[in-house]
C-alpha cells in the first residue's frame, strides 16, 4: 500500500475506456464503502447512499440511460442510442454516489451536498490506494430526472456522481495541475 501522502500527490483518475477487471474483490468493496462512509459529516446525518452497478446491473442501467435517450432524441442514430447504453459498461464496477439532504436547524444543504462529494472523493482514493484505477464521472444521464427515477432514486434524491472502478489497461499520464501561488491567498 502507497504511503497516503504520496499516494494524495500522485493520483489521477483513469478514465472508464482505459480499464478492465478485474474490479475489487467484495472484501476490497467493503473497504471501499467504508472508506466512502468515513467523511465530513456535521450532525452525523449520513446525507449519502451508494448504488453498486457490477455485473449485468451495469447493461440494466444501460438500458435504462438508453431509453430515457432515445425518447428525448426520437431522431438520434441507433450509434448514438448505443453509445448510451453502454455508458456504464467500461469499467467493472461503478459505484453511484447519492446526495439528499434534510431540514436541519444547524446543517446547511450545501454542507450536505459537501459530505457526499466528499464520499465520493474518499472512494476514489480507497480504490487507488488498493491500486485500481478510478474516474468520478457525471454526464447528462447523472442530472436526468427520468433516468434518476429509473435507476431508482428517491425525488429528493440526486446523484452526485458515478464513480467507475477498474484495473487501469495502461499508465495515466498526469495533467497540468493549478499553479498554487494563482489558487492561494493569505488573509
Amino acid at each position: 500500500m502507497p504511503d497516503a501522502i504520496e499516494l494524495l500527490k500522485t493520483r489521477r483518475s483513469v478514465k472508464p475506456r482505459e480499464m478492465t477487471g478485474p474490479g475489487p474483490s467484495a472484501a476490497e468493496l467493503e473497504t471501499i464503502l467504508t472508506i466512502g462512509a468515513r467523511v465530513p459529516d456535521h450532525g452525523k446525518l449520513a446525507p449519502w447512499r451508494f448504488i453498486i452497478f457490477e455485473g449485468d446491473a451495469r447493461q440494466r442501467a444501460g438500458e435504462v440511460i438508453a431509453r430515457v435517450f432515445a425518447r428525448k432524441n426520437p431522431g438520434a442514430p441507433a450509434a448514438d442510442v448505443e453509445t448510451e447504453r453502454k455508458r456504464l459498461m467500461d469499467a467493472p464496477l461503478v459505484i453511484g454516489i447519492v446526495s439528499f439532504t434534510r431540514p436541519h436547524p444547524k446543517v446547511p444543504a450545501f454542507e450536505q451536498e459537501l459530505s457526499a462529494g466528499a464520499s465520493a472523493m474518499n472512494i476514489v482514493t480507497a480504490a487507488t490506494a488498493l491500486g485500481y484505477g478510478a474516474c468520478w464521472l457525471t454526464g447528462w444521464f447523472a442530472f436526468d430526472r427520468d433516468v434518476l427515477d429509473g435507476l431508482g432514486l428517491k425525488p429528493d434524491e440526486k446523484l452526485a456522481g458515478f464513480v467507475h472502478i477498474g484495473t487501469p489497461t495502461k499508465p495515466s499520464e498526469d495533467r497540468p495541475r493549478p499553479c498554487l501561488s494563482e489558487k492561494v491567498t493569505r488573509f
